[in-house]
């Protein structure tokens, strides 16, 4: 190689590296961005305020059937229990299937139908005498699995209270003798403030009377009773000290007849 072609070729390498460093130096010159005084990114999580409130307000409460039974509809609770049909029988002496047969189901114990292996969680859920009465069906056909933890029973549940109460309504007919309706307690419940706030009326007209009874009359009686009586026994002495000088002058008309 000679030398002039030697030294065209590092003149070209030497010209590009002086392009590229000139490219480098422009470019951050034009793009230049500082470093932030932190790496990362700063991630901020609004608390919301209430949110145990908020929590609690969206879990809503259970509906009780007990007001609407006795006028529930037992033809659309029998169309009801058509979903349960995969899984239980209603007619008596009627098989077990997955679940237990349920004629005469309501307000009998829990976990007590004869031939039916039930599960564990509602063996002990069973435990101190519990019964199917009106408002553990009315949480159980809700949602099983709120009312007995770890049931095998799959059924996701009735969402509206009217299902409820007549489907339970419909169960309750299919029974020998249908147990009696629960009794209306929220007329009873009502009941009892308006009588106590019949009684809180009555109290203060009551102590008026009291108070117009001359009942401080009777201190007054005893006082001047007490008062006539004082004059009378101060008066006693002056009646000894008048007998005294009586006695006195016997002695004199004694002497005057010896005399």
């Amino acid at each position: 190689m000679s030398s002039s072609n030697f030294n065209m070729y590092a003149g070209a390498f030497l010209g590009t590296v002086f392009v590229m460093m000139s490219v480098g130096i422009l470019g951050e010159a034009i793009f230049h961005e500082e470093d932030p005084e932190q790496a990362g990114f700063a991630i901020t999580v609004e608390e919301s305020s209430g949110g145990g409130e908020a929590t609690a307000d969206a879990e809503p409460t259970l509906e009780p059937i007990g007001p609407l039974l006795a006028d529930a509809d037992v033809a659309a609770g029998e169309n009801v229990f058509k979903k349960c049909q995969a899984c239980h029988t209603d007619d008596k002496g009627g098989a077990n299937k997955v679940g237990p047969n349920l004629w005469g189901v309501v307000n009998r114990p829990v976990a007590s139908h004869e031939g039916f292996k039930y599960s564990s969680a509602l063996i002990a859920f069973a435990e101190g005498g519990t019964v199917w009465d009106y408002e553990h069906l009315n949480a159980f056909t809700h949602k099983p699995k709120d009312l007995v933890p770890g049931t095998a029973m799959g059924f996701a549940g009735l969402k509206k209270v009217e299902d409820r109460a007549n489907l339970v309504a419909y169960l309750r007919t299919m029974a020998d003798t249908p147990e009696p309706l629960p009794s209306a307690e929220a007329p009873a419940e009502e009941a009892a403030p308006a009588a106590e706030d019949a009684t809180a009326t009555e109290t203060p007209a009551a102590e008026p009377a009291a108070m117009d009874q001359p009942a401080e009359e009777t201190p007054a009686a005893t006082d001047a009773a007490t008062t006539e009586e004082q004059p009378a026994a101060e008066e006693a002495p002056a009646t000894t000290e008048e007998a005294a000088p009586a006695e006195e002058t016997a002695p004199s008309t004694e002497g005057a007849t010896q005399n």
